[in-house]
């Protein structure tokens, strides 16, 4: 099941160690009906046919019961951007790095603060594991090992 924005709002206000998911510096303007737009932490220029790793400002926490997909925004898709890496497992704690492959016809600027990925959250049914790999508690864009 996807969560809604209700739904989202409610699993904000709950406490972390009691379900609640995190998503810090939450901007209202950024709740969709079924989503939650990630924002670009930084200034990067993304050169065409290159990946670009850009950090998200949210700092992510979701409880055992959550998953997040990502997709790249459609205003970033129509002009040649795809989204690598788009799962975050139950667990995760952190800043998402959002892999950016430039395949447009020109390099593309986004700003700090530009919203360019959705995070879709689903329910994960007797969810008991948590992430604990290499990116848990990342901040800033991580490098792959």
């Amino acid at each position: 099941m996807i969560l809604s924005a209700p739904e989202i709002k409610r699993r904000l206000d709950q406490d972390p160690e009691d379900g609640g998911l995190i998503i810090t510096p939450y901007e209202p303007a950024c709740q969709q009906p079924a989503s939650y737009d990630l924002r670009a932490a930084e200034t990067m220029t993304l050169p065409r046919g290159v990946v670009s790793l850009v950090p998200s400002i949210e700092r992510i926490g979701l409880p055992v019961d959550l998953a997040g997909t990502l997709m790249c925004r459609s205003s970033l898709g129509r002009r040649g951007i795809l989204l690598g890496a788009g799962f975050v497992d139950p667990g995760f704690r952190g800043n998402l790095t959002l892999c950016l492959t430039n395949t447009g016809k020109e390099e593309i600027t986004v700003k700090e603060g530009d919203r360019i990925v959705q995070m879709i959250l689903h329910e994960v049914l007797n969810g008991r594991e948590c992430y604990s790999g290499h990116y848990q508690d990342s901040s800033g864009a991580v490098e792959v090992k």
